[in-house]
């Protein structure tokens, strides 16, 4: 007598699967936070998909399944990286001046805007805000992406909206604001306990 119930391996693989499935719209946002070209970011996300689907075997039950991908486009997009530094660059800025309309509606100006104070930061506190500002993980969840400690995740993105801020509002981030010697606040004004 045949059963027609699917086996727990099949089960699982289908589990697999909708899981991957889910998270594509996540994966293709993060790439292209880190790649900042809609194209490589596409081709990155599935580059890590196939990745993720060829060592299914290797991933463990009941782990965290969104972090261990996030991990795998994290690492691919590193790997990616380190190859194309040996290849000739292309000009992007120059691409955009002659590819990209210019934007009719304010709201795409502050986009931009972000997106660009975003390319300015550096790829560790870029890839903090990415993935807890964009991608929505909790600070254990980057943690464990990122391969770093809570107290890293956190510093650097602390680091990061600090120097996000200060890019849209002009200034430039190196500069930190300082305490005023006189013994006031930071901001200038004196202590005054009444």
């Amino acid at each position: 007598m045949a059963e027609n119930a699917a086996s727990p391996v099949d089960e699982q693989l289908e589990e697999f699967r909708a899981q991957m499935i889910a998270l594509i719209p996540s994966l293709r946002a993060f790439a292209r936070g880190l790649c900042r070209d809609r194209d490589l970011a596409d081709d990155l996300a599935q580059e890590a998909m196939m990745r993720a689907w060829a060592a299914r075997n290797s991933f463990t039950l009941g782990t965290n399944f969104r972090a261990w991908m996030f991990m795998i486009v994290r690492n691919q997009f590193y790997t990616s990286k380190r190859k194309s530094a040996r290849l000739a660059s292309w000009d992007p800025e120059a691409a955009e001046r002659l590819l990209v309309q210019p934007p009719n509606q304010e709201m795409h100006f502050n986009l931009l805007d972000l997106d660009k104070a975003l390319n300015q930061l550096p790829v560790q506190q870029r890839e903090m805000l990415l993935l807890v500002a964009g991608a929505g993980m909790s600070y254990e969840e980057a943690s464990d992406v990122a391969g770093c400690s809570l107290g890293t995740v956190k510093s650097r993105l602390a680091r990061g909206r600090a120097a996000l801020m200060r890019l849209i509002e002009g200034e430039d981030p190196s500069e930190q604001p300082t305490p005023s010697v006189s013994g006031g606040n930071v901001d200038g004004r004196a202590n005054n306990p009444h």
